[in-house]
Formats: C-alpha cells, structure tokens, sequence
C-alpha cells in the first residue's frame, strides 16, 4: 500500500532530543524504511548526536520547555518560522505542548500538513487560572486547522472536544507511544525474601514523589529489610515543579529512599524490582514507564488518575489508589509487601497479557504511517 518515495520530507518536533530518541525512535527508523527523508528538531543535548546515528537530519533549536516567559516563547516562535521558512517539509509531526502549539500556528502559513500527538495535558489542566486560560485560547486557536490530531487517552479527547476543538472527526486515539514488547521482555525479580519497589520518572511534585517518599518512611519504619524503595529519573531543575535535590539527598540519608539517577538501560533496574509505582496526580497521556514496566512483566501501583488507570486492571495486573493521598498509597505498597512471590509474578503476567494486547509500539507506528500517507497523498 505505502510506496517508497524520497520526494517528502518528514519533521518530527518535541521539547528534547531525549524524548524523540527515547520515545519516537522506532517511529523515525520505520519512516526511513518506508523512503521518506525525516528531519528530528528539537533542543539540543546528549541524545542529539545519536538522532543523527538514526539516519536522519537532526536541526537544533531551543524551547523553554517549562517557562512561560513571553519574550522567550516569542524568540522561540521567531526560530521556528525561521526554520520553517528556510526548509522544505511536506508534513510536521508535533510531539509536546509548544511543539504542538507554536509549529501548528506556523505550518498553517506555510501550507505544511500537521499531526499532532496530545500526550497528557499536565498541571496547567489541573490547576485552573491565568496560565490554563492563555493555554486553553493558544491550543484552540492552534488547532482548528490540523490535519490529524492524537490522543493518549479518550478523557483527554472528550476535554478538547467539549472545549478547545468543534469537530472530531480529524481525531483518533493510540494506546499512548507505545512499548517496544521485543527490548522489554519479562524478567522475574529474584526470590529473596526483598520487595523492591521503584518510581521512574522525572523528579517533579505532581509526579507523586514526595508521597512515595513519605509511604516509603512509614513501611520501612514497619518493615524494615524487608522492603526497599528506589527512584530513577532526571533531577529536573528546571521545572518550578521539580523536587530539589537536596530533598532527594535527605531522603537517601534517611535511609527510605535509594536514588539511581538516570539510565539509558532502565530494563535492567526494571528487571530487578518487584512492582513499579507512579503515584502521579499530573494529567498524564499514558505514561511510558507504567508501559515498560508492564511488558516486563511487573505489577504496578497507580493512581485512579487519567492515563494512569489506563494501564492496570486493578486487583489483576496491580492496584489503583487515590490521587495525592499519602494513606492510600501506603495500603497498596502494605499490600503487595504481603503477597506471596508468586502471587506478584502471576499479577505482573497479567500485566504483561495487557499491555502486549493493547499498548504495543507497532499499533502506534502503523497510525503513523497510514496518517501521513493518506495525508500527503492528498496532494496527488
């Protein structure tokens, strides 16, 4: 059906080289199968080179992926119709709240095709002001004229279609970005009378960190040896919503919390911990690391929170507890400290059955790829 043909260049855009190269690289390699010439934009660091490695064009530019300085964005925005205008691309694929906002405002001027990805709507949505209103008029102002817009979860889409966007039907749902079921495959965790638990994820507030810690205080208190409980993740400094580094420092002293850092290998801490906990409270799309987690075959610990409760078939595949509640959070880890080993291992196959049956990475690829062939075929 899809013919190869070097004659489109695909961009594909977010707020880090780290996120498209962890989160979209599958995509990228798939679409430079298929013959099209893909560009990865996006702020340079550390991942920036191993984009290139990929095959494909990698061009720098800089997002305040958390501010919301004016004259910044503004600069940010000059850049972007800057590259636009400097480049020839047949479609944009928009990962990111700015990413998503600014390029779409852009590529309507400069007639390129757009699929956005709505991965999570964040704290903006939770919290309701100022910065949620400008939010809300810049994503509707933004997206009327998309091609193809995807949602993580159908909250998030039952959200836009109520408030930000009239018609839905330039709008589908895929199961999250997806997990590459081959390099996450079931790992038993070893039978040694420890329950290792671990929270992956950036170092923010709303991620639930400072009540995994304090849940984590109270069952070490009670326990012991006989549970442990490890984070894994960037120290966002940035973010005005990031957990400072000496908190995590305390903790560690304290002796309740063992830091890990970050990883580019995070299977291998995976593959090690009994269960896997994100207490989030942030509006997510569906977080990818409750998805690698479940295809290696782990029980999770989440919370009733949107796209969260995507990925657990509660008291099957793990548990659901309550949204910045310290005390709930503390009856599922009590829980599953309890169980047996094997009642763990035989949750976290269920949690392996679903995410394999409703979350693989190449459902997400093949809406790709039929959504820009049909999208630019249309110009033929």
């Amino acid at each position: 059906m899809f013919r190869k043909n070097r004659k489109y260049t695909i961009a594909i855009t977010a707020n880090t080289s780290w996120y498209l190269y962890n989160f979209r690289k599958n995509t990228i390699n798939s679409l430079l199968d298929m013959g099209y010439n893909v560009v990865a934009i996006a702020p340079r660091d550390s991942y920036s080179v191993s984009l290139s490695e990929l095959g494909c064009r990698y061009i720098p530019i800089d997002i305040d992926q958390g501010g919301v300085n004016p004259i910044k964005d503004l600069i940010t925005f000059s850049k972007m119709a800057m590259l636009l205008y400097r480049n020839s691309f047949s479609l944009l694929l928009n990962f990111t709240p700015k990413n998503n906002i600014y390029f779409s405002i852009l590529a309507k001027r400069f007639d390129i095709r757009v699929i956005n990805n709505i991965a999570g709507l964040g704290i903006i949505f939770v919290k309701k002001g100022v910065i949620s209103r400008i939010c809300t008029f810049l994503y509707k102002f933004s997206q009327s004229h998309v091609d193809k817009i995807f949602f993580q979860n159908e909250d998030d889409r039952a959200l836009f279609l109520r408030n930000i966007i009239r018609d839905g039907s330039n709008t589908d749902r895929i199961p999250g970005s997806g997990v590459d079921l081959t390099r996450f495959s079931v790992k038993e965790a070893p039978d040694d009378g420890v329950v290792r638990f671990i929270l992956v994820a950036r170092m923010l507030y709303h991620k639930g960190i400072e009540h995994y810690a304090e849940a984590a205080r109270q069952l070490k208190a009670k326990y012991g040896e006989r549970c442990e409980f490890r984070l894994l993740g960037f120290l966002d400094c940035h973010n005005p919503g990031a957990v400072e580094k000496q908190k995590i420092e305390s903790w560690v002293k304290e002796g309740i919390i063992n830091y890990l850092g970050v990883s580019d290998r995070v299977e291998q801490e995976l593959s090690i911990a009994d269960c896997v906990v994100l207490p989030s409270y942030y509006r997510e799309g569906v977080p990818k690391s409750l998805l690698e987690a479940g295809a290696m075959g782990k029980p999770i610990i989440t919370t009733r929170n949107i796209g969260c409760r995507e990925t657990v078939d509660d008291e099957i595949s793990g548990f659901l507890c309550t949204p910045q509640s310290t005390e709930s959070l503390v009856e599922s880890l009590e829980r599953m400290i309890n169980l047996s080993h094997e009642k763990r291992l035989s949750m976290g196959r269920n949690s392996r059955l679903k995410i394999a049956r409703e979350f693989d990475e190449n459902i997400v690829i093949a809406k790709y790829i039929e959504s820009i062939y049909l999208l630019l075929n249309k110009e033929i």
